[in-house]
């Protein structure tokens, strides 16, 4: 019986995905998979680049690429007289590096706008929790100044700042507050840049004074309307 040549069609379906990721991508896994595996802890020391080098098969310098990776990342550390160890990872660091508002497109500055809101809506059971009278005490000075009908006009962005700003620090949360502390400067450039639409029907909604007023004598609940209101013409401005 004559044999048939397989097309060069059917051919190709037999060859196997090339890995196209590098030697240092795969020391920089395999790395990771070995601090997991070992059960490693922030602060556990992790073998010397020659002996990884070793275990692993390759060279000083792929291993160096890789734990510096590592380092840039925030997942390893250098300690005087005890070489690399494990770290606790800064989960805002890179972050933090890589926000500057005017490099980021509309869509990216509209979300990270949504997500301060919906963040500071969510906070209210942490606010009753850890509140104490002498925070009341400051958030009732910082509204003093805002106009009487401050319900019935788009915020002053400076005392939105640090009216805002005061509720972080209250939650007791340090990821929160830094990531407040972050989100700045992206929250003034969209109010100063057009992203948002600039008319709204200026609904009524609940000023500074009327959070204070919730945080005083309401609810977790209380506060989650109360907030939800407070930013009615931020979402009319988003949509």
């Amino acid at each position: 019986m004559q044999n048939v040549n397989p097309s060069p069609s059917t051919l190709i379906t037999t060859l196997d995905i090339v890995d196209t990721s590098s030697l240092v991508d795969k020391v920089e896994v395999t790395l990771i998979k070995f601090f997991l595996d070992n059960n490693l802890k922030p602060g556990d020391s992790i073998p010397k680049e020659i002996n990884l080098g070793e275990a692993l098969g390759v060279s000083r310098t792929v291993i160096r690429e890789a734990l510096l990776r590592l380092r840039m990342t925030g997942l390893i550390e250098s300690k005087k007289k005890r070489g690399a160890v494990l770290a606790n990872p800064d989960l805002l660091s890179l972050l933090q590096k890589t926000l500057y508002p005017t490099m980021m497109d509309d869509n990216t500055l509209r979300d990270m706008f949504e997500m301060r809101l919906v963040m500071e809506i969510g906070m209210a059971d942490l606010i009753f929790l850890r509140v104490t009278p002498d925070d009341i005490k400051e958030l009732t000075e910082i509204v003093k100044v805002e106009p009487a009908k401050t319900d019935t006009y788009l915020f002053d962005i400076d005392q939105e700042i640090k009216f805002h700003e005061k509720l972080y620090e209250i939650t007791g949360n340090n990821t929160l507050k830094r990531f407040q502390q972050m989100l700045l400067p992206v929250f003034k450039y969209v109010h100063e840049s057009g992203i948002l639409a600039k008319k709204v029907k200026g609904k009524r909604h609940v000023s500074h004074k009327g959070i204070v007023d919730v945080i005083k004598n309401g609810t977790p609940e209380d506060l989650r309307n109360a907030m939800r209101r407070h930013f009615e013409n931020h979402f009319q401005r988003l949509f």
